[in-house]
């Protein structure tokens, strides 16, 4: 993964939230204020998620914008946001980590496999969850080739 995509500026530790909704913003604000997407971007996510739940399973929830959302994306970027206590997602799913995707011109396909390869192993997820620093949780994914 290029460090433009996914540095440790785009983690953040031992977030609380109440609701989905304030999860989703705060991993959105990330690829805002990292300059990957417009503010709009936020918004898209949200609507994405009211369409269909980003949650993967696992703990683990990626949201991302709509496909019309791809006008608000200035680049590829990911952000990731962790949760030890969780936030409720509905339907009884718990999310300890949120990922972020803002992908350009299918760049963040790879991005996703990658995302894919690393939170299919339990054992991964656990580590992101219990991470200290954002350095544990980048090295995780610069594993995976």
């Amino acid at each position: 993964m290029t460090n433009a995509i996914f540095t440790k500026e785009n983690i953040i530790l031992n977030a609380s939230f109440s609701t989905k909704e304030e999860a989703i913003r705060s991993t959105g604000q990330i690829l805002v204020n990292k300059g990957y997407t417009e503010p709009e971007y936020i918004e898209k996510m949200l609507e994405r998620e009211e369409l269909t739940s980003t949650y993967m399973g696992n703990f683990v929830a990626i949201p991302h914008g709509t496909e019309d959302a791809k006008k608000s994306v200035k680049s590829s970027g990911l952000s990731l946001v962790q949760v030890p206590d969780g936030v409720d997602f509905g339907g009884g799913n718990i999310v300890k980590v949120l990922i972020g995707i803002a992908g350009k011109d299918g760049e963040h396909l790879e991005i996703l496999s990658k995302i894919a390869i690393v939170c299919s192993e339990e054992e991964n997820i656990q580590k992101i969850v219990e991470a200290k620093t954002s350095e544990e949780i980048l090295s995780l994914f610069n594993e995976v080739n």
